[in-house]
């Protein structure tokens, strides 16, 4: 199986606490999603985030078909990082890391993704074709909507 790795960094121009309690909350992932993504959640016990927490989405990432999508938070350490897992959806792996970084102009986040695909030779040229570049549209939609809610932009 290979494993692809995606790295993105972010200046958020809030205090730490507000930008934690902004990116910690599930509820406002979809804010921050392309539409495109049919993104919805579709079980989430709203409460903050939790070791051990289980959020349950559908997700359109191709051709407009509803995929189911499970994540566990596995990870938690306030005001600084949490770790998401996938535990059922179209990831053969899904390990993503989201760090938060207090700085002198805001916070420094920095998101580290750790995926890999089903199907072996198939996944490995779908990822070349089509995943890569669908995770970087979706990392590049949040950072322009982050940017203005949060940076003036």
């Amino acid at each position: 199986m290979k494993l692809y790795k995606k790295e993105t960094v972010q200046h958020v121009n809030a205090s730490l606490e507000d930008c934690w309690a902004f990116f910690s909350s599930p509820s406002n992932l979809q804010k921050i999603t392309p539409e495109t993504m049919g993104f919805e959640i579709t079980d989430f016990d709203n409460k903050s985030m939790y070791a051990g927490q289980i959020i349950q989405y559908k997700v359109s990432p191709l051709l407009g078909l509803k995929l189911p999508w499970v994540t566990e938070i596995t990870f938690v350490k306030e005001n600084s990082y949490f770790i998401d897992e996938q535990r059922f959806g179209p990831y053969a792996l899904w390990h993503h890391k989201h760090f938060f970084e207090a700085t002198e102009n805001g916070v420094k986040m920095t998101d580290l993704v750790h995926y890999a695909l089903p199907l072996g030779f198939i996944g490995r040229i779908m990822n070349t074709l089509i995943v890569k570049n669908k995770l970087k549209a979706i990392f590049d939609h949040r950072r322009v909507m982050v940017d203005q809610m949060f940076n003036g932009k």
